[in-house]
């Protein structure tokens, strides 16, 4: 049994720690505020200790989980001054005595627009968004460490996430879906389940590399709120094109529509052999309906 350190315990992290958290003797997390440390450490007793990290200084407690931590899970985002994990313990790190394996969260987004071509891990990637190049600036500051240290990191760029509580059956029935249309335009997407599969298995096997974290069918963006209408036996909200909807979309939305790429996840299955539980919205979106 070893012990895994998560930096931002967000949604993706949680979710792993949930279903693969009883393969390590102890877990640390870090968040950015005291309020949230302590719901984390009640909601999970027993199996998380969550200390507070803000980016700029580490505690001693922090710098003793570096002492013994083997695994760490990377989901913290960059910002316009590079990786805040690597900018505050870039050398703890590279001189952390147990350490064997490393997974850093991505995003597809570096791939850029693609005018919906195919992409995969061999694609030079071309992001346009900010927060993008920041994400690609991270994953390859994590890769010169991991290499300047001899320990493997595995970078997984991650689709569009969705699963318990972030998916369409919960935005109809909010009454906040809306069902856009843009010509030509597709999402792949990945529910929080087979990203948490992605994790244990780059873990499991210690690997480095790049691996597109992505379900098999690259869709129109308004196709898992019908198929979600389908599903709760209810009317689906009517189309929208996409220039009537874009003048009330935030910066960040907006961002996501001027992209369009279909993403192949061959390597994720080859390299790391991992079999999709939810290879489509439709069964993802059907598990979660039954499950509700």
């Amino acid at each position: 049994m070893s012990t895994l350190l998560c930096f931002g315990l967000g949604y993706s992290a949680e979710h792993f720690i949930g279903r693969y958290g009883d393969g390590f003797a102890h877990i640390v997390g870090t968040v950015r505020g005291a309020e949230r440390a302590a719901v984390l450490s009640a909601h999970l007793a027993g199996r998380l200790k969550a200390l507070i990290f803000d980016g700029r200084t580490a505690s001693p407690d922090l710098h003793g989980a570096l002492a013994e931590v083997e695994y760490i899970l990377v989901s913290a985002p960059p910002d316009e001054n590079g990786d805040p994990v690597l900018g505050v313990l870039a050398d703890a790190i590279a001189h952390a005595p147990r350490l064997r394996a490393i997974v850093y969260l991505s995003t597809i987004g570096v791939y850029g627009d693609r005018g919906g071509e195919w992409v995969d891990e061999d694609t030079p990637p071309h992001p346009d968004a900010a927060r993008s190049r920041e994400r690609l600036a991270a994953e390859q500051a994590w890769q010169k460490l991991g290499a300047r240290r001899g320990t493997a990191v595995a970078v997984l760029r991650l689709a569009g996430i969705y699963g318990p509580g972030q998916n369409a059956l919960v935005q109809i029935a909010r009454g906040s879906a809306r069902r856009i249309v843009k010509p030509g335009q597709v999402f792949n997407r990945i529910h929080v389940g087979d990203i948490a599969q992605a994790i244990d298995a780059a873990f499991a096997r210690k690997i480095s590399g790049i691996f597109n974290v992505a379900d098999d069918e690259p869709t129109p963006a308004g196709d898992p709120i019908a198929f979600a209408a389908q599903l709760l036996g209810v009317a689906a909200p009517p189309e929208i094109a996409f220039a009537d909807a874009a003048p009330s979309m935030s910066p960040m939305g907006l961002s996501f529509w001027q992209e369009c790429r279909r993403v192949r996840n061959d390597k994720l299955k080859r390299a790391l052999g991992v079999a999709l539980r939810y290879p489509t919205y439709r069964e993802g979106l059907r598990a979660l309906f039954e499950g509700r």
